[in-house]
């Protein structure tokens, strides 16, 4: 299993859901693989969903452009 810290890289609105620099979220994924582009990106969704109430596949950010991603463990 794998550790993830995903972090907003900058502030945005986008369709009414307002991101902040710096939100981020833990992910443990049961591969070594990328959670932002595996399976959807099901379990950053809702790790976001879960902490801040924010979908963040209906803001458009679910992409390594608008999210850092760093492996923890």
């Amino acid at each position: 299993m794998a550790l993830y810290k995903i972090t907003v890289k900058s502030s945005s609105t986008t369709n009414g859901i307002r991101l902040e620099k710096g939100m981020s979220v833990q992910v443990t994924t049961r591969t070594a693989y990328n959670p932002i582009s595996t399976n959807g990106g099901k379990e950053v969704v809702d790790a976001f969903m879960r902490i801040y109430g924010v979908d963040i596949k209906r803001a458009g950010k679910l992409s390594s452009s608008y999210l850092e991603l760093k492996k923890i463990s």
